[in-house]
């Protein structure tokens, strides 16, 4: 007969608690670090000893896990993970895991006891060969829980230690962890010594580049590929904003305190503090240049035989600018107004007769060359900022294994380089340059204004404008070929230069076309657009 209190079953609160009554155990062992799990019998002895109590207890064994080092300071292992999914997904009901000790459980404190409690309500318990405890009773899961606490007491106690010593380490100027790129460690009469390398002597150019020319980094990157050294954008700044390289130690251990290295150098003090534009005193004793609308290619125009960027000056004796190439014997010298004269020159091939009928089309086309090449703009950054998050959380974690002494130097330094270096690159990849724009329709506008006039505006413009203007359509300057006398480009602005085929296309004998507009969208190819909006010079309004 069903009971009268049956019928108020469906509103219930509350689940019971899940009691498995069998006797299905898995074994899970580890240790700390790889050298553990080579050179000592311990993963072979836990087994051993766990299958012995499995045995006595009268288990059966289901699977085993683990057998090999992960740290157990954080719970996101792939033997445990392993482990918890095959307990939770098992068709046999698994009712203990049965481990050598508890910290080789976890010693992960608080949340080692919330993972012992979710596994609690599946009906699994955790049971210690050394440190037995009746998890049936109330004292029994305290006295577990005061392990696993005590397991993770023991993790602080060992990072504290571990950390004073790596800190005392470095207030004595030596250098602890993965070196900086351009340095080796060598053993003299049994101790360490950093040295600079061979790489490392062709790093310094990096500072005094950015110190003597203040080139920009793609520019240092470029310069570097031609002597068959290949270094990420981002690794570049790394470097340059690294106070090692100048003999000081700066580390978070520190706590914001900066300390003098026992390394070898590779640069000076002074050298750094200019490549970093810190001109505290001028301590250099090296002249700042003024601004002057006289020679605004500086910086800017290169010699086409060295590479180098031509220099400004006005002559003592006829009062007139000029710009020189810094190379000793380089014969690179032209008069300012005659080597603005062939800029200009360049720039027409840029500029555009705009008029009614042909604008619309070209702002059609445009923005056709747009739209295509930002279509995976947002999913391609999406994708990237989930990878710098993954190996930012690996770099976390590879850090704090070799502080609490679960990974060998050797090790950390392998895996921890390889690790900056795929940080670095995808971060480079995210620090490029976006196309994307708010307003794409008012940016092309502009565009194609500022090319009406490009010429006519660079010359009517100030130092600093001009500077703008002409960076901005040649991005990474322009050369001058003495021997031709003429201006050479690099790279070309691709917003600018679509402009100006797309209006050749347009002019090209196909204007009298009633088909031009399908015959444009036939030949636009996907192309960058690079902003534009950025430029001063272009905000002018010359009707």
């Amino acid at each position: 007969m069903t009971s009268a209190l049956e019928q108020f079953n469906s509103f219930a609160r509350g689940k019971a608690t899940k009691v498995i009554t069998g006797n299905r155990c898995v074994i899970y062992t580890r240790v700390s670090t790889k050298d553990q799990a080579d050179n000592n019998m311990s993963l072979v002895t836990q087994k051993k000893l766990c299958e012995q109590y499995c045995e006595k207890q009268g288990y059966e064994i289901i699977g085993y896990f683990g057998g090999t080092y992960e740290s157990a300071k954080t719970d996101e292992r792939k033997e445990f993970n392993n482990m918890l999914n095959f307990i939770k997904k098992c068709k046999q009901p698994i009712s203990q895991i049965v481990v050598y000790s508890i910290d080789r459980f976890s010693r992960s404190g608080a949340n080692a006891i919330y993972i012992k409690e979710q596994l609690k309500k599946q009906g699994v318990t955790i049971q210690s060969v050394t440190q037995p405890a009746d998890t049936s009773t109330s004292s029994g899961r305290l006295q577990q829980n005061i392990q696993l606490i005590f397991s993770d007491f023991d993790n602080e106690l060992r990072r504290d230690k571990c950390v004073t010593g790596m800190r005392e380490a470095l207030l004595r100027g030596e250098w602890i962890g993965t070196l900086p790129m351009g340095y080796d460690n060598l053993k003299v009469n049994g101790k360490r010594k950093i040295i600079v390398n061979e790489l490392g002597k062709k790093l310094k150019q990096i500072f005094e580049w950015k110190a003597k020319e203040g080139i920009s980094h793609e520019e240092i990157k470029s310069r570097l590929e031609q002597q068959g050294i290949k270094i990420a954008t981002q690794r570049i700044s790394d470097i340059l904003k690294n106070p090692f390289y100048c003999g000081v130690l700066a580390n978070r251990i520190l706590e914001g305190q900066i300390v003098e290295g026992n390394h070898e150098k590779l640069v000076s003090k002074e050298l750094f503090l200019r490549a970093n534009a810190i001109k505290q005193g001028n301590p250099g004793g090296y002249k700042i240049m003024i601004p002057n609308d006289g020679i605004p290619l500086k910086h800017f125009m290169k010699c086409e035989l060295c590479y180098n960027f031509l220099r400004g000056y006005k002559a003592k004796k006829n009062q007139q600018f000029y710009y020189k190439c810094g190379t000793k014997g380089c014969a690179c010298n032209k008069r300012a107004e005659k080597l603005h004269e062939k800029f200009i020159e360049k720039l027409d091939d840029y500029v555009v007769n705009i008029d009614e009928v042909r604008v619309p089309i070209l702002k059609k086309a445009m923005m056709d060359i747009y739209q295509k090449n930002n279509a995976n703009n947002e999913d391609a950054k999406l994708v990237f900022k989930s990878q710098l998050k993954e190996v930012n959380k690996k770099l976390e974690r590879i850090e704090e294994r070799f502080v609490n002494e679960e990974m060998s130097q050797e090790i950390f330094e392998k895996f921890h380089k390889k690790l900056k270096d795929e940080r670095d690159e995808i971060q480079a990849n995210l620090n490029k340059p976006e196309n994307g724009a708010s307003n794409p329709e008012k940016a092309i506008e502009i565009a194609i204004h500022l090319a009406s006039k490009l010429n006519t505006l660079w010359d009517s413009s100030d130092y600093h404008q001009k500077q703008k203007l002409q960076n901005l359509i040649f991005p990474d300057g322009m050369t001058y070929d003495r021997k031709n006398d003429e201006c050479r480009t690099i790279r070309t602005n691709s917003t600018f230069l679509s402009i100006a085929e797309i209006m050749r296309f347009l002019e090209d004998g196909q204007k009298n076309n009633p088909d031009v507009e399908s015959g444009l969208s036939a030949w636009v190819e996907v192309t960058g657009i690079e902003p534009v909006t950025s430029c001063m010079p272009c905000k002018r309004s010359t009707k």
